[in-house]
């Protein structure tokens, strides 16, 4: 399938090391992709659904100590430590080589290793980049086609002498004990042992998307961030973008899929859907920064997806999906998880493969799935998928949005007053576990950029890289921070959020083009209330002067947490970060 040189030596290479029975090239038709889910489904590795109901789509079900990404396992293996930083686990590339080579060897005898070739972007465009993941499994060979472009074009875009990123994945034993994923960010390479879990198995995402891609995006001058991208549409047919960076657990899916609320569709307002997870982003030759998603599809979380939380990303997952770990509803071959609705199948087959009553089950406090099973759904699904998701020049950003989980420190919406100052929101981005009932905070998770488990490099030569792309971009977004999640006294969320949220994201707009003013605060600016969208919501004007408000004494214990966090970094800490918290410490004392 290819002259390349460099991927014919690997290969050899690897076929030497694993020892698989024999060699298959993905070259992304369907017919071989048919035989291939007929394989899949005569030895159980899938279930085929209800082809009426639910054409296309599949089942798998993953080993009970197998189910989600591995922090504890997952390595970033640079020369030195301090390359990789304080935050990542790191061990010596020829130590961990070692260690690896062992577990991989004879790992594929009597099994078939299956070549992907897959381009992260549309393929050809500039941002796009290549990788060749080697598998034993056909879960991944399925899933990476939902999830990238896989085939012949593929290489013929690598060309003869292109170089790729080297990803190699072995089910092997999935004994936990010795399962590694493991990022090599100076040599290109990605290695996967022991798990057949999507995250940790299906090796453009995560681990390429963002961990080598950040590596990457360091050194070449762009930007691999964990981030949507959605597009606002006004009345007048103009459409603007901007990406959005949530930690887990604070509604980045839903927004990446936004249905307007009613007032706002019926004076034309619509949303686009460009990406819900990653964007690579770099600077256009009018001085703004262009985004793409690097993805195909949506690698989404089950449990908690309906019509009314998500009606969009449900509508995607009606054909062509593969589903992992949820409920298998025997009577009609469908699938459940909580959340869906309020009906568990009677005959449930709950994730781990037992028969029970599920109504019964459930009542008991059991869960039918995993609360980290997926869907794995093709994103041209989605209904609301932009007409510029292939466009291979990626979209024009206007905003970038910060956001997390905040009982009281942060507002609704505050605008950062430049791009430095934006990059210290984004560095300080956190989210806290609330007891919601008695309105009590709980411990305070720092997750920069929402990056914190996805750099591949040490996080403070990662801030620098912000600051440094600042002085790139002639023409640069606006950066914003949003807190859906504020908390009365009684514990209650004073906020609708969901497709309300679009209200605030019409602001951030607006104040992109210079439409509205706002009142400059310590720690940002802040809308002043008549420019939000409010009509229809049942907001007192004491509700909404609250959640603009900034409460100093939650912002001082807030910074004394922050220099606490940076403090692990040392002297690699770009200056900028100490000058804004010497900032804001100084306005807090005004």
């Amino acid at each position: 399938m290819t002259n390349n040189k460099k991927v014919l030596t690997w290969l050899e290479e690897m076929k030497a090391l694993c020892k698989p029975a024999n060699v298959v090239w993905i070259d992304g038709s369907e017919a071989q992709l048919e035989a291939l889910r007929e394989e899949a489904v005569s030895t159980g590795e899938m279930i085929k659904l209800n082809q009426e109901k639910l054409p296309g789509c599949y089942y798998h079900r993953t080993a009970e100590n197998d189910v989600a990404r591995v922090e504890d396992r997952t390595f970033i293996c640079t020369e030195t430590e301090e390359e990789a930083g304080p935050i990542n686990n790191w061990m010596a590339p020829e130590k961990m080589y070692a260690k690896l080579n062992a577990l991989y060897d004879g790992a594929m005898e009597g099994r078939t290793m299956y070549v992907i070739p897959y381009s992260m972007g549309p393929v050809g465009s500039p941002f796009s980049k290549i990788g060749v993941e080697l598998t034993d499994s056909i879960y991944v060979v399925l899933n990476m086609d939902i999830m990238t472009r896989v085939g012949k074009d593929v290489l013929d875009a690598l060309g003869e002498d292109g170089d790729f990123v080297k990803c190699l994945h072995a089910k092997k034993d999935v004994n936990p004990d010795e399962r590694y994923i493991v990022h090599f960010p100076q040599d290109n390479t990605i290695m996967s042992v022991n798990s057949a879990y999507g995250g940790n198995v299906l090796l453009g995402k995560k681990c390429f998307a963002l961990r080598i891609a950040s590596y990457q995006g360091m050194k070449e001058g762009w930007m691999a961030e964990h981030m949507l991208i959605l597009g606002l549409e006004n009345p007048q047919g103009e459409v603007k973008y901007i990406c959005a960076a949530f930690p887990s657990a604070c509604g980045k899916t839903n927004l990446a899929m936004l249905i307007p609320p009613k007032f706002l569709q019926e004076k034309g307002y619509k949303v686009w859907t460009v990406g819900d997870d990653i964007a690579w982003l770099r600077v256009g030759e009018d001085g703004r920064l262009y985004a793409i998603n690097p993805e195909a599809g949506f690698f989404g979380v089950a449990p908690g997806t309906s019509e009314k939380s998500n009606f969009n990303a449900l509508e995607a997952t009606k054909k062509n999906t593969i589903f992992t770990n949820v409920a298998i509803n025997e009577e009609d071959m469908t699938v459940w998880w909580e959340g869906l609705d309020k009906n568990p199948p009677t005959n449930a087959i709950e994730w781990k493969g037992a028969k029970v009553d599920g109504k019964a089950y459930t009542a008991d406090g059991n869960k039918l799935a995993h609360p980290n099973s997926r869907f794995t759904a093709p994103a041209k699904n989605c209904p609301c998928i932009s007409p510029e998701f292939e466009n291979p020049q990626g979209v024009p950003i206007s905003a970038i949005v910060f956001g997390g989980r905040r009982a009281k420190t942060a507002p609704l919406v505050y605008q950062a007053r430049d791009w430095d100052h934006g990059v210290f929101v984004g560095a300080t981005m956190a989210s806290e576990t609330t007891a919601a009932a008695a309105g009590a905070v709980g411990v305070v998770r720092r997750d920069p950029m929402a990056m914190r488990p996805f750099v591949g490099y040490n996080m403070a030569d990662y801030f620098q890289h912000w600051y440094d792309m600042g002085k790139k971009i002639s023409n640069p977004p606006q950066i914003f921070n949003v807190n859906w999640f504020r908390l009365d006294k009684d514990g209650n969320f004073m906020w609708p959020g969901f497709g309300d949220n679009m209200r605030v994201l019409n602001w951030i707009l607006d104040r992109c083009e210079g439409k509205v003013d706002a009142i400059e605060t310590e720690i940002g600016f802040v809308p002043n209330k008549e420019d939000l969208q409010l009509d229809g919501l049942d907001l007192s004007d004491e509700v909404i002067t609250e959640l603009l408000s900034i409460d100093k004494d939650a912002w001082k214990e807030d910074l004394a947490n922050q220099r606490e966090f940076f403090a692990q970094f040392g002297d690699k800490l770009p200056k900028e970060i100490v000058e804004s918290m010497d900032t804001l410490e100084k306005n807090l004392n005004k």
